[in-house]
Order: structure tokens, then C-alpha cells, then sequence
């Protein structure tokens, strides 16, 4: 893929707060019209990287450009051509919807005409065209974030970076938020994501890059990373406890892998390569066995599992031992 076609490119950044690395040798490369997620424990280094690469911190080494722009020698460039929705909502809850967003267009240097007709333009993309006039305070935690994002985008940012966008809102919100996303993606806006969600990065990004310690230690579509845990999995509750042995022996033996047992929950799973021939399979021997089966289900890995099997045991919302700003 040629540079020109890239929107966010980090090559072997760096960043210290005092004797610890919050990033260490970190890459990243995000092509254009598309959605990035970056995933990593609490402490892995995802809000540094988001700060260098919007100019709000300074590298300590590396190269980092945005929107064709060299972070550190044409920051000004950069700030012209990005968006950024922080952790914490940016607006005023007193202003209405329509107000803030005229505020923030006079700041971006907008006549006042401008402002309003910018602000009209962005409250009916976002959805908020109705209550464009109501306070602040009176929207929902959804209604706030896609707020937040229309803010971002008084001046169609090429690159919108937003951090952990959807927490503490409920799976309502959460979803506003998204379809907003995905309509930005539509007409052209590169977004880079953080998340503590793994759904949330499996449901908006093309690209996942995980980071841990500073450092990108997998990379690719959530389709691709979940292939790395082998493919699909059967799993099976058995009625009778002791009937796991033999189950498991069976789909030891239909699948040609080793199955797994989980003896509090009476459940044996297994990994499989043909999904239609190994239910039918299974289903046919265990009954032909005699094996009573309370529940069945063949899935696929999750991102969760990706995460854990990349990073031990640490989830993206446990907090890191090391006391360094993620």
C-alpha cells in the first residue's frame, strides 16, 4: 500500500514517564476510509499513542504523520486535519446542542452564518435535529456522545481519533454511538478507536492492532485474529455428569483434536475445521452412544479469547500493575 494512501502512520515511537516505557518501539498504520482499533490492557500505552498522534503530547522518539502531516515538525497541519473525542464528554451542559456547536464553530474560526449553518448541517446528521434547542443537561449519555462527535467534526476532520467513546453508556447509547461512527466511515473519515469493549472493535473496526507494553503485538481484521485460536468450536452439556468422560472421548475422536472438559458446568468442547459434517456428527454418535445432552452450540472464537490468549489473563479494563497513563 503506497504512503499516499494511509491516513495514520507511527513507526517505532517512544514515549517515557520517568523510568517506565509507555511506549516502546510502537507501529501503526492505518489506511484511509476506515476504522482502527486499538485494544490493550489498562497501562498498555493506547491513550499515549492517541495524544502523540494528535499533537498533544510530544514523542520522545520514533516518526508519527497524520493526514500526510509529520506530528512533531507540522503539528499545526495535523490539528487542521483531525478530529478528537475524548474519555470525558467536551460540552457545555448548559448551552443547548445547537449553541454548543456554534461555539465551537466561531472557535474553529467560522463566521457567525457559517457557525449556525454548520451547526444546522451537523445537528440533523448526528440525529439531534430535534432537540437541537434543549439544554445539555437534558440529553441522554447517547445523545451527549454523538454531541461530542459532531463537535469533532465542525470541519470534517480526514482523521477522527476517539478515545474510549462509549463508556458508562448503556447498550442503547451505545449503539447511537456506533451508527454514528459507521456513518462517518461511509462518507470518508478515517476513525482511530481505543476501547475497552471488545464487541465495540469487533462491531466498527476493519483493522485491530492490539498493544501491550508500549508495543503492537498483533494486527489484523477481527476475522483473521480470531483464526489464530483455530478455528470453530463445539460445545456440548451433557445431563448426566458422568457421562463427560465418554463424551469427551468421542469428540476427541469425530474431530480429531483434544477436547475439553468443564466439569462444574458438565460441558466438553472441542475445536472443529468442518462446521455443517462436525454437528451432524456429533449429534448422530452421541445419540447412538446414549448420551443425553442438555445443550449444543457451535460458535466461533470471540475477540475476548483473542485478547487473553495475546495477553495472559489481563482484560482490557484490568488495571495494569504499572502506574503509567495508558
Amino acid at each position: 500500500m503506497q504512503s499516499s494512501d494511509l491516513a495514520v502512520v507511527a513507526e517505532g515511537l517512544r514515549k517515557r514517564y520517568g523510568d517506565k516505557n509507555a511506549l516502546d518501539g510502537f507501529n501503526l498504520t492505518v489506511p484511509q476510509g476506515t476504522v482502527c482499533g486499538l485494544l490493550g490492557p489498562n497501562g498498555a500505552g493506547k491513550t499515549t499513542s492517541v495524544r502523540i498522534l494528535s499533537t498533544l503530547l510530544r514523542l520522545d522518539g520514533g516518526v508519527a504523520r497524520v493526514a500526510g502531516y509529520d506530528v512533531a515538525k507540522q503539528p499545526d497541519k495535523v490539528r487542521s486535519r483531525i478530529g478528537l473525542v475524548g474519555q470525558n464528554a467536551a460540552v457545555d451542559e448548559v448551552l443547548s446542542g445547537k449553541q454548543n456547536l456554534i461555539m465551537f464553530g466561531r472557535l474553529f474560526h467560522l463566521n457567525a452564518r457559517q457557525a449556525r449553518q454548520r451547526a444546522d448541517e451537523l445537528l440533523q446528521q448526528f440525529g439531534l435535529a430535534d432537540t437541537g434547542s434543549k439544554p445539555v443537561k437534558a440529553y441522554s449519555g447517547g445523545m451527549r456522545r454523538r454531541l461530542d462527535l459532531a463537535a469533532s467534526m465542525i470541519l470534517a476532520p480526514a482523521v477522527l481519533f476517539l478515545d474510549e467513546p462509549t463508556v458508562g453508556l448503556d447498550p442503547r447509547s451505545r449503539n447511537e454511538v456506533w451508527q454514528a461512527v459507521r456513518d462517518l466511515v461511509s462518507v470518508g473519515t478515517t476513525v482511530l478507536l481505543t476501547t475497552q469493549y471488545l464487541d465495540e472493535a469487533d462491531q466498527l473496526a476493519s483493522q485491530i492492532n492490539v498493544i501491550d507494553q508500549g508495543r503492537v503485538i498483533a494486527e489484523g481484521s477481527p476475522t483473521e485474529l480470531k483464526a489464530q485460536l483455530g478455528g470453530d468450536r463445539i460445545d456440548i452439556v451433557v445431563r448426566d455428569a458422568h457421562e463427560l468422560p465418554s463424551a469427551a472421548q468421542a469428540l476427541s475422536q469425530l474431530a480429531d483434536a483434544r477436547a475439553v472438559i468443564d466439569e462444574d458446568n458438565r460441558q466438553v468442547s472441542v475445536q472443529v475445521n468442518n462446521r455443517r459434517l462436525a454437528l451432524a456428527e456429533v449429534v448422530r454418535t452421541l445419540d447412538e452412544m446414549g448420551v443425553a445432552i442438555n445443550d449444543l452450540a457451535l460458535r466461533r472464537p470471540t475477540l475476548d479469547e483473542v485478547f487473553l490468549h495475546l495477553t495472559g489473563n489481563r482484560t482490557p479494563v484490568q488495571k495494569s500493575a504499572e502506574k503509567v497513563n495508558s
